[in-house]
């Protein structure tokens, strides 16, 4: 879609684009009192944040600072003369200036791509994608045995939905895209079968129940956690005091000991920190470290949690891609925002505006961080998030990879089409990720899906951040897409290709959505066409045969990645989330095979034969950026 230059022309002292240009193509003026309501959310950065926000660069780069002496990571002091050397480590260093202290963060400008590589993979729910050996949801077990399936049927990665941590509470929250935090992991996930065996505890009736939960319908969180939970802390009461463990949290540091906190103090007070006393509200408060030393046992049960987390995730993955999915925000009484507080604004949530899939916009309830803070702040949470959804992976999809450059602002009492885009510093956040990901080894994939603004691609290309490109979305010739993405039929927000084609997701969205017919009738027309050609289908072309027809589509695309979904390998009729269906039973849906029977699915074995011959045949993406 073409975007008119004048957006980039209207953007204020606060970061507000007063102008931009809606899905028809219409450019939009942003109301004088919604611009009020969001500088007043922003708020006035401090006069000399240029004096010591980080500095961003990369080798060769002239920092316009003289003759300057730079402390580096590796304890060696270099002496810098204006412009970085060619061989300057990478890394985040500290430069001196004018007797002040900078963070200087130097960047190779590109993500990390392995040379001559191309592969295929499943996209996966793991909530989903139960065992006859799990506890009502999917664990990291679980993600074992589809690693191992996967590698034997010839696939090269898994592209995992958000594993982040929620709040260790009842209700527990449903989806995975609004996390408490998004630097730890959530262990309703872990195997507790696998890690009492591992330490010689009997859980075994904690262990029936928890199976029983797999004849559920539907994936019950909160019945899961509660059997969980209680063999956790189980088994933790016995086998913690191990200095492997001790080892491990020593190195995590401040982040861990400040997240376990206020796991703990959710425990006893409630999931949102903005309900605590007030002087609670201050993670280094002297309340809470009165309250932290009188519930230590129950810190160290959290941080435990998060040790048996890595564990286990590293000994699923071993040296397997795993893309692992980063949200664009978190909860705002979570963890995160109670760390960083003062990072996030006030009063406002991030969201999108009106387009051709919502009319009405949409709000997805987490606080944005205020961009001059970011700055401020150097950076830190912007890089833990980012480091730690890399962790034991060797990939990450930034969910709504846009927000790197403007993200849109509803001011709380106001509706998603009375909001604004805010800018944010785009060319430093995408120089973090291209050093995250050489440190990581780990491929790094933009969800650029929706309404895209001019010059946020080729800046996506430019730092080697491979784009996503669905059939679903696109007119043309898969062959024409770039080679630099990863390529798929559709996502876990859109139809199953058996949910499209026999109408029965046609049928949900007309009922839970308020959608019209007529409007519903012609999203399921355009969307078939864009799979198969009329002379692929006829009235009794079956479920299967369609998928087929899609995959051998979706194969013709040149892209470094292609990815198909578990639910359209085992034929499931309903997507996992339908957006604007509050009732419908979203982030829920098991998968109607067991992970124990994929070996036999006829579907999967068919998506796998096609996929795997694409990539054998296709040339692989020579990477001259890498060695």
């Amino acid at each position: 879609m073409s975007r008119r230059p004048e957006e980039s022309s209207t953007v204020d002292a606060w970061g507000i684009q007063s102008v931009w240009v809606d899905a028809q193509d219409e450019s939009r003026t942003v109301s004088d009192d919604v611009t009020a309501r969001l500088r007043a959310a922003i708020g006035h950065p401090p006069d000399d944040l240029d004096d010591f926000a980080p500095i961003v660069a990369r080798p060769g780069q002239d920092l316009g600072l003289g003759t300057v002496d730079v402390a580096c990571e590796d304890g060696a002091t270099r002496q810098v003369q204006s412009t970085l050397s060619a061989d300057f480590p990478l890394g985040y260093h500290v430069v001196h200036v004018d007797g002040r202290e900078r963070t200087l963060i130097v960047s190779p400008g590109r993500c990390w791509l392995p040379a001559a590589w191309r592969a295929w993979g499943w996209a996966v729910q793991l909530y989903a994608a139960r065992s006859r050996r799990s506890w009502g949801i999917g664990d990291l077990r679980d993600l074992q045995v589809l690693r191992e399936w996967s590698q034997s049927l010839g696939a090269g990665f898994l592209l995992v939905n958000p594993l982040h941590a929620v709040a260790p509470t009842t209700p527990q929250e449903n989806s995975p895209y609004l996390p408490t935090t998004r630097r730890f992991r959530n262990p309703i996930y872990l195997d507790v079968d696998g890690l009492a065996s591992e330490l010689s505890v009997d859980v075994g009736e904690l262990s029936r129940r928890g199976r029983a939960l797999n004849d559920l319908p539907t994936i019950d969180r909160d019945a899961v956690w509660r059997i969980k939970s209680k063999a956790l802390r189980q088994i933790f009461s016995v086998n913690h005091d191990r200095d492997d463990f001790r080892a491990w949290r020593e190195e995590q540091g401040s982040s861990l000991r400040q997240f376990a906190l206020w796991c703990a103090l959710a425990v006893e007070h409630g999931p949102d920190w903005r309900t605590w006393h007030p002087t609670l509200h201050d993670p280094d408060g002297d309340a809470a470290r009165r309250f932290a030393e009188r519930s230590e046992e129950e810190v160290l049960f959290h941080a435990w949690l998060q040790w048996q987390m890595s564990r286990q995730l590293r000994s699923a993955t071993r040296d397997f891609t795993i893309v692992q999915d980063l949200p664009i925000g978190v909860d705002a009484g979570g963890a995160d925002a109670w760390v960083w507080q003062d990072l996030l604004a006030e009063g406002v949530t991030i969201g999108a505006p009106p387009d051709f899939f919502n009319p009405a916009g949409q709000e997805w309830g987490s606080p944005p961080p205020t961009p001059w803070r970011l700055r401020a702040q150097g950076y830190r949470a912007f890089v833990e998030a980012i480091r730690s959804t890399m962790a034991h992976g060797g990939g990450l999809r930034v969910d709504h990879v846009m927000g790197l450059f403007r993200l849109w602002w509803v001011a709380t009492a106001g509706s998603p089409q009375d909001g604004a885009y805010v800018r944010y510093p785009s060319s430093d956040l995408l120089d973090i990720v291209a050093l995250e990901s050489h440190r990581a080894k780990a491929v790094v994939v933009g969800e650029d899906l929706g309404t895209v603004e001019p010059g946020v691609r080729p800046a996506l290309a430019d730092h080697d951040v491979l784009a996503y490109r669905l059939l679903y979305f696109e007119d043309g010739d898969p062959a024409t897409w770039p080679p630099k993405s990863m390529a798929a039929v559709t996502t876990h927000d859109l139809p199953t290709v058996a949910g499209l084609w026999t109408g029965e997701d046609r049928d949900e969205q007309f009922t839970l959505t308020g959608a019209s017919r007529d409007e519903v009738d012609r999203g399921r027309s355009t969307l078939v066409g864009r799979i198969a050609t009329e002379r692929d289908l006829s009235d009794d072309t079956t479920a299967q045969r369609v998928t087929e027809v899609a995959y051998r589509h979706l194969a013709q695309a040149p892209s470094v990645l292609l990815s198909a979904t578990l639910e359209d390998a085992v034929q499931a009729r309903r997507r996992p989330n339908l957006p604007g269906a509050s009732d419908r039973d979203n982030w829920c849906l098991p998968l109607p095979v067991r992970v124990d029977d994929l070996a036999s699915c006829e579907t999967a074995a068919l998506l796998a034969t096609i996929l795997s011959a694409a990539v054998t045949a296709t040339q692989s993406l020579e990477n001259p950026h890498n060695g």
